[in-house]
């Protein structure tokens, strides 16, 4: 049985162009619900969302603009640092093959792993991975109950 996912986990990437963000992000069913402009002395700030029959899944975007190599923490490394080394953002999806069928040739290049069978146990599921322009790697799963 699944259960639905209760989190208040907030998910903010910081990424020196924003464009990029949502021309990617709109690929992959995503949509601008705020966007605050970058200025002189702050950063601009970006929250996506994204809804299917699994529910809503928002990422925020923090930066836009080269400013963001300047971060406190992220200034210690190279601009050329993959954004998302080490890290895998899970994204729950209704009807996974029918949503890779309509991704595969927009984002082909970024596919990393196509629609998998999964088995941890006695849970299977199936799901795939997609690196982003910045190199945060995306997992698109179908829900499971990962409280078992």
């Amino acid at each position: 049985m699944k259960l639905p996912i209760r989190n208040n986990l907030i998910i903010e990437l910081h990424v020196p162009d924003f464009e990029i963000v949502k021309e990617f992000y709109r690929l992959l069913g995503f949509e601008s619900i705020s966007e605050n402009p970058i200025t002189a002395t702050e950063p601009g700030y970006l929250v996506l969302k994204r809804h299917d029959d699994e529910g809503d899944t928002i990422l925020n975007f923090y930066g836009g603009n080269e400013k963001v190599y300047n971060q406190a923490y992220f200034k210690n490394f190279t601009k050329d640092t993959k954004r998302g080394y080490a890290t895998e953002i899970t994204i729950p999806v209704a009807h996974i093959d029918d949503f890779y069928n309509r991704i595969e040739l927009k984002i082909k290049g970024r596919i990393k792993q196509p629609v998998m069978d999964k088995k941890d146990g006695d849970t299977l599921w199936r799901d795939f991975r997609v690196e982003d322009p910045f190199g945060f790697y995306l997992r698109f799963t179908e829900l499971i109950d990962w409280g078992q």
